[in-house]
């Protein structure tokens, strides 16, 4: 039997009180599944004497996650304290440069800083895993990376924040207002310390920035990510797109065109009864597109102590095995830096807007539309409400930047009350 992969964890918030428990209550299974025993060495975190719910006794502690990082009785540095910069940048670095294999759940860091991290990692013989920073307890770094690896991938899309797909699912069901939504979602601590993070899209479009590195062989480019959140959207759209058989959510897309990488993370319509339509509450879901294997569907919790701490003792166990992957996918040398491209593959559109009650209004929208190219396909007027008509359009497909131009010519046919709201429709 080999000698115990040994442990070095840094924060022991929800997600690492999670893994210092499945070491403790599992160790059994983890050895039968690995061939060694795994054992935690050291632990690390602001407050030593919080009740975190787990024994701590039996471990080392370090005020300083560097100094964990660099401890001779680690060999797998486990970081979960979070942020971009700052000490987990820090400990991962010094954790790489003394030779340590990194797991991390940490997207900001990698999103912000992942080509450097991959490359210190393989200038030093580490692998650097990080499972648990995308969808939770989705497997979906390990599926690109290994079992799609034959695919070329075609489009990668997903629902890659729980938090708003709660809040856009409870304005659904409870008929509630984004306020009333984004104020029951802080009450129950679904919310980031900054909710822009989540409502803001930033937080999914870290992940996404990742999922387009590995998927297509680049560079992380999260400055590359188009990014709208769920701010804007109110509950009259939820129930009209719901009329006309479509659910919104934050949907994050990436795909490689002739003009370069797309990559964006907006509220986008998707067919009710789609996978993803039918996603519900916090759960999160990613839909990837490969040559061979066509259209694969992920479903599962995105978040929470449990799943995520899965997520990091899925990679602890793969180290424990033998197994060196390197950490987008392909070598860090090979990555190639991506040409970012504005998300213009044609899509049909959503359109909703308040028409005056004057004649010929109608006519005058529909003209604006097609003088830009853009054609309708279906349409939909609902009953007057202080001298306005809401009207729901769903065109033929189109290119955002023929659309922006049909909206920047309706302002100037005078029927039209307020500003119209436009949401991209996503096949699936």
């Amino acid at each position: 039997m080999s000698d115990p992969l040994r442990l070095g964890i840094a924060g022991l918030g929800t997600v690492g009180a999670g893994v210092v428990k499945i070491v403790r209550q599992k160790s059994l299974l983890l050895e039968a599944r690995t061939g060694r025993g795994i054992a935690i060495s050291a632990v690390s975190a602001r407050n030593r004497e919080k009740d975190r719910g787990v024994p701590l006794t039996d471990y080392g502690w370090e005020d300083d996650p560097v100094t964990l990082a660099t401890r001779d009785d680690v060999d797998v540095f486990v970081e979960l304290v979070g942020g971009s910069d700052g000490p987990a940048k820090a400990a991962v670095e010094a954790a790489l440069k003394a030779g340590k294999d990194v797991v991390t759940a940490n997207k900001a860091l990698l999103a912000h800083h992942g080509q450097a991290l991959a490359e210190l990692a393989e200038e030093n013989g580490c692998v650097l895993r990080f499972e648990a920073a995308v969808a939770g307890g989705i497997p979906v770094i390990k599926a690109l990376t290994e079992g799609l690896a034959a695919n070329d991938i075609t489009r990668v899309m997903g629902v890659m924040n729980g938090t708003c797909n709660y809040i856009l699912t409870r304005m659904e069901s409870g008929g509630l207002s984004y306020a009333e939504a984004f104020a029951e979602a802080d009450g129950l601590g679904f919310l980031e310390a900054d909710p822009e993070l989540d409502v803001g899209g930033i937080d999914a479009g870290h992940k996404l920035s990742l999922l387009s590195a590995i998927a297509y062989g680049t560079q992380v480019s999260f400055d590359a990510v188009e990014l709208e959140g769920i701010g804007r959207v109110s509950i009259d759209d939820i129930r009209q797109a719901s009329d006309m058989g479509y659910k919104i959510k934050l949907l994050g897309v990436c795909r490689m065109t002739g003009r370069g990488l797309e990559q964006s993370m907006s509220p986008c319509l998707v067919p009710a009864s789609s996978p993803l339509g039918q996603l519900e509450g916090g759960t999160n879901m990613v839909v990837i597109e490969g040559d061979q294997v066509g259209q694969i569907v992920m479903r599962g919790a995105g978040a929470g102590e449990g799943p995520t701490a899965s997520a990091v003792m899925g990679d602890v166990v793969d180290i424990a095995r033998g197994t060196r992957v390197t950490t987008f996918g392909a070598p860090a040398s090979k990555l190639v830096k991506a040409t970012p491209a504005k998300a213009a593959t044609p899509a049909p559109y959503y359109l909703r807007m308040n028409l005056a009650d004057k004649p010929g209004a109608l006519a005058k929208v529909a003209s604006a539309l097609g003088e830009a190219g853009v054609s309708i396909h279906r349409m939909r007027q609902y009953d007057h409400v202080d001298n306005a008509a809401p009207v729901l359009i769903v065109t033929h497909k189109t290119t955002r930047a023929a659309l922006d131009a049909a909206l920047d010519a309706i302002p100037a046919t005078g029927v039209v009350q307020g500003e119209p709201v436009a949401l991209r429709i996503e096949q699936v």
